[in-house]
C-alpha cells in the first residue's frame, strides 16, 4: 500500500472515529415510507416550509402564566439531560411552540422525544432515523427540500416530528395508540405506545398536577394537516 493511500485511508478512519464520537445511536423504530395523496403532500410540505422562529404569542395573561409553569416544571426535570440554562430554555420553548402549532400536547412530545432519542440531538437509529424525534430521511425528500442534514437542526427536527405525528393522528382518526405505533413503525404493538404514554405521564407529573392545558395563538398558521 502506497504512502498516499495509507494517508488518505488514515484520514478517512479518523473522520469516522470523530463522527462516531459526536453521533449516538438510538434504538427506536422508524416511520415507514407510504404513498401520499398530492393534497396531503402539499399540506405537509406547507406545514414544514414555514421557517418562523419559535416565539409563542398568548391570548391572555392566564395562558402565558400556564405556559411559564409548564416550562419551569419541565425544565427542572430536564436539567440532568440539558444542564445549560439557555439550551434548555430554547429547547422547551421550541417543543411547546411546534407541538401547539401541530395541535399536540407538549408533554406528549416530551415523552416521545425521551423514548425516541433520550433528548440526544444527534441520535441516529439503526434504521437511519435522525435527531430528537427520530425522523426518517425519506421525509425530507417527500415533504421537505431534500436536505436530510436539516433533521439534526433542532427546530426543523421538532417541526418534522410534530407534523408527522399530527398526520398519523389524522390517518388514525385521533387514535393516539395507533398513531404512536405508526410513528414508530410498530403499529398495533403495545410496547412503544405504552412507553411514550408512560413517559408523558411522568412529564405531566413534573409540570405540576392540575395545570390547565395551554391554549394559545401563535405567530404562524396551523399546519394544513388537521
Amino acid at each position: 500500500m502506497s504512502t498516499a493511500v495509507r494517508y488518505h485511508l488514515g484520514r478517512s478512519l479518523l473522520g469516522l472515529a470523530l463522527l462516531a464520537g459526536s453521533v449516538t445511536l438510538a434504538h427506536a423504530g422508524a416511520q415507514r415510507e407510504e404513498p401520499l395523496a398530492n393534497a396531503v403532500r402539499t399540506a405537509l410540505s406547507a406545514a414544514i416550509a414555514q421557517s418562523v422562529p419559535p416565539v409563542p404569542v398568548f391570548v391572555d395573561d392566564r395562558r402565558k402564566e400556564s405556559y411559564e409553569r409548564w416550562k419551569r416544571g419541565a425544565g427542572e426535570r430536564l436539567k440532568k439531560r440539558k444542564p445549560d440554562d439557555l439550551v434548555r430554555e430554547e429547547f422547551l420553548r421550541t417543543v411547546w411552540y411546534e407541538a401547539t402549532r401541530a395541535g399536540l400536547d407538549p408533554t406528549l412530545v416530551l415523552g416521545l422525544v425521551e423514548v425516541e432519542s433520550g433528548f440526544r440531538k444527534y441520535a441516529i437509529s439503526v434504521a437511519g432515523a435522525r435527531g430528537y424525534m427520530q425522523v426518517m430521511p425519506f421525509w425530507s425528500r417527500t415533504i421537505g427540500d431534500g436536505d436530510a442534514a436539516r433533521l439534526f437542526h433542532m427546530q426543523s427536527n421538532l417541526r418534522f416530528g410534530c407534523v408527522i405525528l399530527r398526520h398519523y393522528l389524522d390517518i388514525e382518526k385521533g387514535d393516539l395508540f395507533l398513531a404512536l405505533g405508526r410513528y414508530n413503525g410498530s403499529r398495533g404493538r403495545p410496547e412503544y405506545p405504552n412507553a411514550v404514554l408512560g413517559a408523558r405521564k411522568r412529564w405531566e407529573n413534573a409540570v405540576a398536577e392540575g395545570t390547565p392545558r395551554v391554549v394559545a395563538s401563535i405567530t404562524s398558521a396551523s399546519p394544513g394537516t388537521r
